[in-house]
């Protein structure tokens, strides 16, 4: 894979809804670009959105935030997509494939007009689908495309797991791959905490930990967009952070491994299909997926979400 050099930090946001404003604000707080150029069909929610972060005390951050088109893609070295529609209560992720599917489609026809270089991340749901689609409409080398996939859920376990255990979330190592969605796998047998295999730190503690903990866990994480959606109708803060650490591999070239969403290209016997597993990630996006030692089962249900992508995929 060739490499692309950063240059101005440029960042695009296509969909000034609440995920993209949310997300252009934590990459001015965080001042991890220097220009953000939100786009949106709704340019008047756009430029407003621009100017409430823009307004905000000089000193909190660098970022020069304003409201474009597709043509400012040119030159961006990341270019975020979160448009299209969210869910409403009581949908699945996949539920959003016919209409976020079209939405995308005409992004991607709009974007390949003005597109010169950078990494795409997908944001929009259902993310693996989305992916595919992106990566085969673009036609880029593998990994320049890829989406949040399950560093959320990721996140959303670790936080869960420290609660469990009263510990920070600094010391919890713990990581979903697969679909984000129902098909989704926590890696119960590489969890850790500060290093430590979980079953024998809870052991040391004290704390049970059998399968029934495991599968309580596992399901608050598979409904906790549900539940968040239930009480706030929309989940965008956490997503916004999520994209910020990735944001940061690729526009400040510091390698990160995370869980994000891509093509396979033949790792665990998968191809043509977008999932989950811990990558690599800078300024090519994902530079490679980790093949990892997991327990039997975890591959035979990771192997389910793969055949469960795929029908999906052949319904399109």
């Amino acid at each position: 894979m060739s490499t692309f050099y950063i240059s101005g930090r440029k960042v695009a946001i296509i969909g000034a809804g609440f995920v993209g404003a949310s997300i252009a604000y934590a990459l001015t707080i965080r001042k991890l670009a220097r220009e953000i150029v939100l786009i949106d069909v709704n340019e008047q929610k756009a430029r407003g959105e621009a100017l409430d972060i823009q307004h905000g005390i000089p000193d909190m951050g660098i970022s020069s935030v304003h409201v474009g088109g597709y043509e400012d893609c040119k030159d961006c070295d990341l270019i975020i997509i979160t448009a299209g529609r969210n869910r409403r209560p009581g949908e699945t992720r996949l539920d959003l494939i016919a209409g976020n599917s079209e939405i995308i489609r005409n992004v991607v026809d709009k974007l390949k007009k003005h597109y010169t270089k950078g990494v795409i991340m997908m944001v929009s749901n259902p993310v693996d689908v989305l992916v595919y689609q992106c990566a085969r409409w673009m036609d880029l080398p593998n990994g320049m495309v890829f989406g949040t996939g399950c560093i959320l859920d990721s996140s959303r376990l670790t936080s869960l797991i420290a609660d469990y255990t009263h510990l920070s979330t600094e010391v919890v190592k713990a990581t979903v791959v697969g679909e984000h969605g129902d098909a989704q796998i926590p890696v119960w047998s590489r969890v850790s905490i500060a290093g430590v295999p979980i079953q024998e730190y809870c052991e040391n503690v004290g704390l049970s930990w059998t399968s029934k903990e495991r599968e309580s866990l596992a399901k608050k994480v598979r409904e906790m967009g549900a539940e968040i959606i239930r009480g706030k109708e929309k989940t965008h803060y956490g997503i916004a952070t999520c994209v910020c650490h990735l944001a940061e591999a690729v526009l400040n070239q510091r390698l990160t491994i995370a869980p994000v969403s891509t093509v396979f290209q033949g790792e665990y016997g998968i191809r043509d299909v977008s999932l989950s597993v811990p990558s690599i990630i800078g300024v090519n996006g994902v530079e490679k997926r980790l093949e990892e030692r997991w327990s039997q089962e975890e591959f035979s249900l990771f192997r389910q979400a793969a055949d469960k992508m795929k029908a999906v995929l052949e319904t399109l």
